[in-house]
C-alpha cells in the first residue's frame, strides 16, 4: 500500500489566521475534515505522482510552474512526524496562478506521450505495476483534467492549496 495524495483550497487568510502552518494544524486536526471541506477538496489518491511524471516528466523534480501541480510546495510537516499523523505541502497562492494557467494551456493529449509504464517504473514511479494500457484514459486523463479544474478554481477565487500526503486507504 502506498501514499494517496487529496488537495483542499483554502483562503490564503482563514478566520484571521495568515500563518499557514497553523491553518493546516487548524484544518488537518479534525478527524472528519475530508467530509467538511469536500466541495474544496480534490483526490488524486494513488496516482499523485503518475500524474507528476506526466506533467514533469520526471518522477520528483521539474520546473515551476509544472512541478508545482504535485510536488512543489512548502513541506509544513516533517514525514508526518507532527500532531497530524500525515505530510501537509502548502502552495502559496501566488503559485497557484501560474500553475493554473500551466494546466489551462497543456491539455492532457500534450503530456499523455510521455505514458509508458515500463519506463515510469524503472524511474521509480509508486505504484506504476497497476498502469497498463486503459489506465492512461481510465485513471490518468480524468485525474488530470480535474486537477485542471481544481487549480482553475482555486486561481480564480486567490487561494492556497494544501496538499495533503497519507497512506492510501485499502
Amino acid at each position: 500500500m502506498g501514499l494517496a495524495m487529496s488537495y483542499l483550497r483554502v483562503p490564503p487568510v482563514l478566520e484571521g489566521e495568515p500563518d499557514p502552518g497553523r491553518i493546516a494544524r487548524r484544518i488537518f486536526g479534525d478527524a472528519d475534515w475530508r467530509r467538511r471541506a469536500a466541495a474544496e477538496s480534490f483526490d488524486l489518491g494513488w496516482a499523485w505522482q503518475a500524474v507528476h511524471y506526466l506533467v514533469t516528466g520526471d518522477p520528483w523534480d521539474g520546473r515551476q510552474p509544472e512541478a508545482d501541480v504535485v510536488c512543489g510546495g512548502r513541506l509544513l510537516t516533517e514525514d508526518g512526524a507532527d500532531e497530524l499523523g500525515m505530510d501537509v505541502i502548502y502552495l502559496a497562492p501566488d503559485r497557484v496562478k501560474p500553475a493554473a494557467d500551466h494546466l489551462t494551456a497543456t491539455p492532457f493529449a500534450k503530456v499523455a506521450g510521455r505514458y509508458d509504464p515500463a519506463a515510469m517504473a524503472e524511474a521509480g514511479v509508486q505504484d506504476a505495476g497497476r498502469l497498463d494500457d486503459a489506465a492512461r484514459d481510465a485513471v490518468l486523463k480524468p485525474a488530470y483534467e480535474g486537477l485542471a479544474e481544481f487549480f482553475q478554481a482555486a486561481a480564480a477565487e486567490g487561494q492556497a492549496v494544501y496538499k495533503v500526503m497519507a497512506p492510501e486507504k485499502s
